[in-house]
């Protein structure tokens, strides 16, 4: 177990690290493309730290344990908005973009109501994967032409710096952001595992309360350096774009790659706290989030954790059920 929490000290490192260049690097490209902060932080900076997910989906599916998937990206979006957004929030107040509200917004509010009409039979079908995916796609259709609509209106304001040296600098710190996450997101994953693993839980909170938080690592290192660069547009929108990213697409290639059976009387814990989180995303009429709710949303986190782990769907698990591999 001791080699797991060293595993798990380096990966939150590396996470801080490509957090930094990562941020560095796309708000750099969001400029040089003449795209809204806000915009590259739901799809760029969302698809890059969600990426952890989306790797741990499609093992568990191949492995035949979906559940432990789902477990992960129904507690990694708790995460992203009551632990990552408390914390930010308690650091200071943070302004929301009217287009986030608008569109991201009401898409993290539908989900947790959508997943729940769809595992009202017990079965996450491939019907279901593709009424997700195609909310998805719908999703990033609108993402497109808000950037395409922002850049022309910006087509006319010169770029500050030279724009060949500005986009090659700008596309080495992105990669070297997103490799180095991604390098994080594996020993996050493989040391959060094994602690898990040694506590004997089931796959499905296994998944939603360690595998969780060690997949959503990129996302805080990610929103906190955003948050200290003064780049909040970057923080909600990379918040906002995970969550979607996890609840339609990764749900939907893994139901789609292995349909599961999964009662909903043993997600209702996430389903609940998702909706009650997202909620505490609705702005005032200045449009702004307050400390007050930065405190509000960890105290949600911490009930929703100690109510994963005595519901009745915390019963031990066997470490032979789980993917061999932790990415």
């Amino acid at each position: 177990m001791l080699v797991d929490i060293l595993t798990l000290i380096v990966g939150v490192v590396l996470a801080w690290f490509g957090g930094e260049w990562f941020v560095r690097g796309s708000v750099n490209l969001a400029t040089w493309a003449r795209w809204p902060a806000a915009v590259v932080g739901a799809t760029v900076a969302a698809f890059g730290t969600s990426s952890p997910e989306l790797m741990v989906g499609i093992n568990a599916a191949v492995e035949k344990v979906p559940q432990l998937s789902f477990g992960d990206v129904m507690g990694s979006n708790v995460v992203n908005v009551g632990l990552v957004l408390g914390i930010a929030l308690c650091t200071a107040r943070m302004e929301v973009a009217r287009g986030v509200v608008r569109r991201d917004l009401i898409v993290v509010l539908s989900l947790p109501v959508l997943l729940a009409a769809l595992l009202w039979d017990g079965l996450f079908s491939r019907f279901d994967a593709a009424i997700l995916l195609l909310i998805f796609a719908g999703w990033l259709v609108q993402m497109v032409r808000s950037a395409r609509a922002f850049s022309a209106v910006q087509k006319a304001v010169p770029v500050a710096e030279g724009p060949e040296e500005n986009l090659h600098k700008s596309l080495g710190h992105t990669l070297i952001g997103l490799l180095l996450l991604f390098a994080a997101s594996y020993l996050v994953v493989r040391g959060g595992k094994g602690i898990a693993l040694a506590l004997g839980w089931s796959e499905f909170v296994v998944g939603a309360v360690v595998v969780a938080i060690a997949t959503s690592t990129p996302e805080l290192a990610t929103t906190l350096v955003a948050r200290m660069r003064g780049h909040d547009d970057v923080s909600l929108g990379n918040i906002l774009g995970s969550n979607i990213f996890n609840g339609a697409f990764i749900v939907g290639v893994v139901a789609m790659i292995r349909p599961f059976h999964m009662q909903i009387q043993e997600v209702l814990p996430s389903l609940i706290m998702g909706s009650a989180t997202a909620l505490l995303l609705l702005p005032t009429r200045s449009r702004l989030l307050g400390r007050r709710r930065g405190w509000i949303l960890l105290s949600l986190y911490v009930v929703y954790v100690g109510w994963t782990l005595l519901h009745p769907g915390a019963a031990p698990a066997h470490a032979a059920a789980l993917p061999a591999t932790g990415a």
